[in-house]
């Protein structure tokens, strides 16, 4: 893992900068760079980026032998990733301290949001690594460019591209808690065409998640099952040097076999029956990409798609159904106005519906515009301002403003932002209604809004082999929208602000070996109610050791330590409580066989900690797993 730094090489990355909406003249650099696209939606030299930014690649996710999103995320600085139990459980970010739909999520320029939850969230434990390229993750307010939802921040998602001779890649992976999983895929590229396609299935048939404190004396837990099955494709087409098309698609069909609770009494109890929870996901996204001007100008013209269907079967209870969609349509441009100066503008129209378990929806129109530029010799700037407008609440205007400067005699990276961001009422906020509990949704919300700031500085030392840095940030956010005093509906009454340093050293003494440290220090308080915010932990540290011990082993330690929380019960009959920190071990080592076949094999909580997040919920133990996979 490595903040506000991504390798590659720009001419195979052509595909993936043009789906970000970035310029395809920067696909002419032949030379190795580093880059970040997601500040800026450019293709930027990461010294001229002031955002807080961390980029996790594929290499990163093999080496840990990640699974899934959340265990992509969990050692981000600045993150406090929470979920209900083992594989499959629902997964959500606390970006900052911010709240868990304050993050805007994008997977290859579609925003993956769920329009049909309660409120708008994106469940990031559905998602699989498979035919993940990278991750980027854009902390601070960001709706200047990205519009609703980014006050924590944005996390992107890039999948991998199709390039060079057709490639077929296969694997299989068995361990503990009945583990079996299976992955298998194709890439390559053919004169014009760029293919990529990739099938996952991931399989977990005995998790325990309920605590044992919770059952009744002689009550057997049930452990929780889960079925994953993710196909998805990416392909390019070079109609000639100045038009290209693309087009990426993703299907996941889950399916959870999990212990939910009892209220028949009170408080409640784990239920005696299996509960059983199905998701339905598709998201597709088609994009025309123009070059003129010798490159100086590019337009990018995408139209996406996504659905999201889930319902929970409870023995003894009615069924429920979330169902909704979202279509957008989206343009970019940038122009490169002088060396030094870009100019970039945007235009996207969206319609967000939900079909169950009502009926609504809404249209956003919004536009964009961004500077960016080098004023002088190591000092530069990026300017953004954005407009929605949209057809419930009206408009709303988004700023953010992000300058660095690099002193050269000591390569000092001095850096600082502030923006603004919002965050719209969902669907459900505003026109769910519960009669039976006296409850209704309000159409008269308006957006939850922020102002943040941060400020840092990065050092590097020893030519490099040193370098650490330290970010402080701050946020206040207004219109938060929660439970009137009545309870019968949601009024705009909450207010909140999260403040913290985030800090890092990396230790690279050898080509083959290299130590990287974060801490992370956040408070998070409700200024009405006057208290912490739950399930934000002051402290969270991260230790990895990454060591290529010979040309075909390779080996990796993680160290997570996550500080105590206040946090509720599992049925939140006590409120407010002061739930344990924890500390967890993960070890990993991959060897290649040869040059097609490698093995495999981590251990996960190697010191069989017990520990809950959140509350009332175990996370897995000890567990061990190995495979084998094959690139041909």
């Amino acid at each position: 893992m490595r903040t506000a730094i991504l390798s590659l090489r720009l001419p195979l990355a052509t595909a993936t900068l043009v789906a970000l909406g970035a310029p395809a003249w920067a696909a002419d650099v032949d030379t190795l760079s580093d880059v970040v696209v997601s500040a800026t939606r450019l293709p930027t030299p990461e010294l001229q980026v002031a955002n807080s930014v961390t980029v996790v690649t594929a290499a990163d996710i093999a080496a840990r032998q990640e699974q899934t999103l959340p265990d992509v995320l969990k050692d981000v600085p600045g993150l406090n990733v929470v979920q209900t139990g083992g594989p499959g459980g629902q997964a959500y970010v606390f970006m900052r301290g911010t709240n868990s739909n304050h993050v805007k999520v994008l997977m290859d320029g579609i925003d993956v949001g769920d329009p049909g939850s309660p409120n708008g969230t994106f469940d990031f434990g559905q998602f699989l690594t498979a035919d993940i390229d990278r991750v980027e993750v854009l902390r601070g307010a960001q709706s200047g460019l990205y519009g609703s939802d980014a006050i924590g921040g944005v996390i992107n998602v890039i999948t991998r591209d199709g390039a060079g001779p057709a490639t077929f890649s296969a694997g299989l992976e068995g361990g503990s808690f009945d583990t079996f999983n299976q992955t298998g895929g194709v890439s390559g590229a053919t004169g014009p065409l760029r293919y990529r396609a990739t099938v996952a299935h991931f399989r977990s048939g005995a998790t325990p998640v309920t605590p044992a404190n919770l059952l009744a004396a002689g009550e057997a837990r049930n452990d929780d099952w889960y079925d994953n099955v993710t196909a998805s494709t990416k392909l390019g087409y070079e109609v000639s040097d100045v038009v290209d098309l693309g087009l990426v698609g993703r299907y996941t069909k889950t399916r959870l076999r999990f212990t939910g609770d009892d209220f028949s009494t009170y408080p409640a109890t784990p239920a005696a029956q299996q509960s059983t929870n199905d998701t339905l996901q598709y998201y597709t996204r088609g994009t025309g990409h123009l070059s003129l001007l010798d490159g100086r100008l590019n337009q990018t013209l995408g139209l996406a798609y996504g659905s999201v269907k889930t319902s929970a079967t409870t023995p003894g209870s009615a069924n429920t159904y979330y169902a909704g969609d979202r279509v957008k349509l989206d343009w970019q441009a940038d122009y490169a106005l002088a060396a030094g100066h870009t100019v970039v503008v945007g235009a996207e129209h969206q319609r967000d519906g939900i079909r169950q378990p009502t009926a609504a929806h809404t249209t956003l129109n919004a536009g964009y515009a961004e500077l960016q530029s080098t004023l002088f010799e190591n000092f530069h700037d990026t300017v953004s301002a954005r407009y929605d407008d949209n057809d419930r609440f009206g408009g709303k205007a988004t700023y953010r403003v992000a300058p660095v400067y690099i002193v050269a005699t000591t390569g000092t990276k001095l850096k600082a932002s502030v923006g603004s961001g919002f965050k719209a009422p969902s669907l459900s906020e505003m026109f769910q209604d519960y009669p039976a509990y006296g409850f209704h949704g309000n159409p008269k919300l308006k957006p939850e809004t922020s102002i943040g700031y941060d400020a840092g500085f990065e050092q590097p030392l020893v030519g490099g082999v040193v370098r650490f840095g330290a970010t402080y940030f701050h946020n206040d956010v207004t219109n938060l929208i929660t439970n009137n005093a009545n309870y019968t509906s949601y009024d705009n009454i909450g207010k909140a602000h999260t403040e913290g340093v985030e800090g890092f050293l990396t230790v690279k003494p050898t080509d083959t070996l290299t130590v990287r440290l974060d801490h992370t220090y956040t408070l998070a308080y409700d200024d009405v109610l006057n208290q912490e915010l739950l399930r934000r932990p002051r402290h969270k540290g991260d230790v990895d050791v990454r060591w290529q011990a010979t040309d075909r082993l390779s080996l990796d330690l993680t160290l997570l330590a996550v500080g105590s929380v206040i946090d509720g019960n599992r049925d939140f009959s006590i409120p407010r409580l002061k739930a344990p920190g924890y500390a967890i071990v993960d070890v990993a080592a991959s060897y290649d066989l040869n040059d097609q076949f490698t093995v495999y094999g981590r251990i996960t909580n190697l010191m069989d900690r017990d520990y809950q997040n959140p509350t009332g919920f175990l996370r897995p133990g000890r567990g061990v797993f190995g495979g084998i996979r094959t690139r041909i």
